[in-house]
């Protein structure tokens, strides 16, 4: 995500969708009684005739609406933020509804009364998550790129050119090339911290050059994550973004994260510590000032929003938030969040016992 514009103490916060991961961020920050702005397209009836006289085309338009419904479908990835319109055009009537279909690329500023400190966390995390240490590797036979994931995309490192022989003939070449190619990795992986490798090729290069780091270098190894490319360079680097495996390495870090705070959880229900679980429980320890970790999954927050009943939620929220707490969203796409979901989706760690 691209936060493109942002003064937190207007409110105002405008960002731009750049991954599907994005719109699962959002869909946890946007709120009822928000303002959601941006451009859109609505249908307009050109003429006064009958209906089915009129004209109706979809004209793109600069729309304000007040958020009274936010619908995410986690299997179609697809968000659906509706209320009615405050500010928009003359052929736009203030007081109809309309709803913003949120996507990848699309940007809109979003506007609160007041920003919590876990939502403004949320929105660092989701602009930063790509500046996880992640070391890209495109090569083919005779020629390998380096590059830096960064926050703003990637940083192109160095090439290192090569010769790999043809199956069947000596490879001293080929040795020396995947010999180097294993050397620099380490040297950026030292100088970068890096924890994840992507290593892309087409055909079978990449699964040479892993045997090679298995062997000469096997804790590298287990960092690496294989992925199909047709090009080296940027081109090549370029192609390995778009791939699922990136996002299936960054999301593997976030799932480390909750994987942690959730057995953080079961670990104290198991000593019979400090630690709430159930709506009742954990509404009884915000209402006590005792919550310092929250967590609720994202399915959770779904099922209330469904129920209509997600404002006892989102006080819960912003209660442990103004005592200072610490607000989680788990996901329930790994087992942690789905232990979670068994404990009834929300669960908090105390800063001290409730009930002896």
């Amino acid at each position: 995500m691209k936060i493109l514009f942002k003064d937190y103490k207007k409110g105002e916060v405008k960002v731009q969708v750049t991954s599907l991961d994005d719109i699962w961020f959002l869909s946890h920050i946007i709120d009822e009684g928000d303002y959601v702005k941006g451009k859109t397209f609505r249908k307009i009836k050109l003429g006064e005739g009958p209906d089915r006289d009129a004209k109706v085309i979809k004209k793109p338009v600069t729309l304000k609406i007040e958020v009274e419904k936010v619908d995410f479908h986690k299997y179609s990835n697809s968000l659906r933020v509706s209320g009615k319109i405050t500010e928009g055009t003359e052929d736009v009537p203030k007081g109809s509804y309309h709803t913003f279909d949120v996507k990848e690329e699309t940007i809109i500023k979003i506007i609160k009364p007041k920003w919590l400190i876990f939502q403004i966390e949320k929105l660092r995390e989701a602009s930063e998550e790509k500046k996880a240490s992640i070391l890209i590797i495109v090569m083919d036979r005779e020629e390998a790129s380096f590059a830096l994931l960064t926050g703003s995309g990637f940083k192109m490192l160095t090439d290192l050119k090569g010769e790999v022989g043809k199956k069947g003939y000596e490879d001293v070449k080929g040795k020396d090339f995947y010999g180097g190619l294993v050397k620099i990795a380490d040297e950026y992986a030292t100088r970068y911290k890096i924890q994840n490798i992507i290593l892309g090729s087409p055909a079978f290069w990449k699964e040479e050059v892993l045997k090679v780091f298995q062997s000469k270098s096997p804790e590298l190894a287990k960092r690496i994550t294989l992925a199909t490319c047709n090009n080296t360079g940027s081109t090549g680097v370029e192609e390995i973004l778009k791939r699922d495996e990136v996002k299936s390495v960054l999301r593997q870090d976030r799932t480390t994260k909750e994987t942690s705070l959730v057995e953080d959880v079961f670990t104290e229900i198991s000593k019979k510590g400090n630690v709430a679980y159930g709506i009742v429980e954990v509404k009884e320890a915000s209402g006590a000032h005792a919550i310092t970790i929250l967590l609720i999954t994202d399915d959770f927050i779904h099922e209330k929003r469904e129920e209509g009943s997600y404002l006892e939620i989102d006080a819960i929220m912003k209660e442990v938030d103004n005592n200072k707490g610490k607000v989680h969203i788990i996901s329930t796409e790994h087992e942690a969040g789905k232990k979670l979901q068994g404990l009834g989706g929300i669960a908090a760690i105390l800063r001290y016992k409730l009930k002896y």
